[in-house]
């Protein structure tokens, strides 16, 4: 285990560099403490959206627009990128980055990209090459040269300001050879004193088959989990905008809300079913089996030392950590009189499932019904209903959209625990349709009606974190 960390910073964040400079990675440290220290970057803040496609709303970029073929409208969405890049430069000069070096970085990348994509146009004209040969591959080009941008830019600014500070490009740009995640980073950093100098990280690291592929989007949190083991970090750390609290402070309010401080490995996995990830649940599994802790602090309030995630922590006195939930879910509910007793039942129902490659939250069943809570936006969730209905010609299958609020921590075993929280919800007039926890009593799962939602979560919020402080 090596005595440095490995810092993962976020696009929101890195937008805000003038602040990161002295919260994070300067400030008041002496040269031996600059040191020993590895950062991973994301792209600035929205160049993501502008070079695949926006995350919220859906609405195409360079790449959506390239892969429907509108030839002239993802050269506009490129140049309009290639702009926005640059002015995103200029915001940074008072900060001391090399304006000719940063804007030429840019523009080499981003000709090279329009070419290439120039050149995949023709080969689609000939009609002998076909979408799903070179579009995955168009994908992963574009999706790199976001995190390559904000980190070529970082390593500037900071050597402006007397750091070593090393730019590590791991997005394969016209790298003729393709290994593992680990061969890349590995091929990288070898010969990297890390006590002599800082490396800044490209988010995105190529390798074979195609970190999108895998990942889609959260693979700037694997490339931060690979090179941890890679390199045997004493933590992980991951810099964001706001801290882990007990819940979501927009909705609830920032005084109201506290810090959970320290939480382990399994809570995490419960927040990223509910759609929180504190980091991306595949991620957080390579560092827990290593034995690497991650940390989770605020950004913008330096000397808080944030969130420990550990792997054997448990809260010496019963506690929630966490109030969290989700209303974009579909209640799959399958009634079927002759499924008391079958042998298998289940089995050949989530085989339907498995097929459409469905995952589903939470789950209740009894003599003869089982119902599943899947996520709406689940891209075959129509075709699984109807092939449901074909596979079990006897069940009679319904759905109806609900949310879920739940309820977490890594010690709840108190009596009376449940009956609170369903005084607190009644309390405020709701009704619970349906409940989910399993034994080992890290979570209690509320299935409700969307419109109750946010009164849920404030209610048990103020039951639960507000009344115990």
């Amino acid at each position: 285990m090596g005595i440095h960390t490995v810092e993962k910073i976020g696009g929101t964040s890195m937008s805000r560099f003038g602040e990161l400079l002295d919260n994070i990675f300067i400030g008041n440290r002496s040269k031996q403490d600059l040191y020993n220290r590895i950062f991973i970057v994301s792209a600035y803040g929205g160049v993501t959206n502008l070079l695949l496609e926006n995350k919220k709303t859906g609405d195409p970029g360079i790449y959506g627009s390239f892969a429907a073929g509108n030839n002239r409208e993802w050269q506009e969405k490129l140049d309009a990128t290639t702009a926005f890049m640059i002015t995103l430069n200029r915001s940074f000069e008072k900060f001391g980055l090399d304006q000719a070096r940063a804007d030429a970085f840019v523009n080499e990348r981003m000709t090279g990209i329009r070419n290439c994509l120039l050149n995949l146009m023709q080969l689609r004209s000939f009609g002998h090459f076909n979408k799903e040969s070179y579009l995955p591959a168009a994908r992963e080009l574009l999706s790199s040269v976001g995190e390559a941008h904000s980190a070529f830019n970082s390593a500037l600014i900071l050597q402006a300001h007397g750091v070593n500070a090393v730019f590590v490009d791991l997005s394969g740009w016209k790298d003729q050879e393709t290994g593992t995640m680990e061969e890349t980073i590995q091929s990288h950093l070898k010969g990297l004193d890390f006590s002599k100098c800082m490396p800044i990280v490209t988010g995105y690291a190529k390798c074979a088959g195609g970190v999108m592929a895998k990942f889609d989007r959260g693979y700037s949190e694997i490339t931060f989990s690979k090179l941890a083991v890679v390199t045997g970090a004493r933590e992980g750390i991951i810099h964001k905008e706001f801290h882990l609290s007990t819940g979501d402070p927009k909705l609830i309010g920032i005084d109201k809300v506290r810090q959970i401080g320290h939480t382990n490995f399994d809570i995490a996995d419960q927040l990223s079913d509910m759609a929180m990830e504190a980091i991306h649940p595949m991620a957080s599994k390579a560092m827990e089996r290593n034995h690497i802790p991650i940390r989770v602090d605020n950004a913008f309030d330096p000397g808080n030392p944030g969130t420990l995630i550990s792997s054997d922590y448990v809260s010496p006195s019963p506690r929630v950590d966490m109030i969290c939930g989700r209303k974009d879910l579909v209640a799959v509910e399958v009634f079927d009189p002759e499924m008391v007793g079958a042998v298998g039942y289940d089995y050949r129902l989530l085989g339907v499932f498995a097929r459409h490659k469905v995952v589903y939250i939470a789950k209740n069943t009894n003599a003869n019904t089982i119902t599943h809570y899947v996520p709406q936006k689940s891209a075959h969730l129509q075709e699984m209903i109807d092939d449901l209905a074909a596979e079990l010609p006897s069940a009679r299958v319904k759905t109806c959209p609900i949310a879920i609020v739940s309820v977490l921590g890594s010690n709840m075993k108190f009596p009376g625990f449940l009956s609170r929280a369903a005084q607190a919800l009644a309390s405020v007039g709701i009704n619970i349709l349906a409940l989910d926890q399993s034994m080992r009593q890290v979570n209690m799962q509320f299935i409700i009606e969307r419109e109750n939602f946010d009164a849920a979560i404030k209610a048990l919020h103020r039951e639960f974190v507000e009344r115990e402080a």
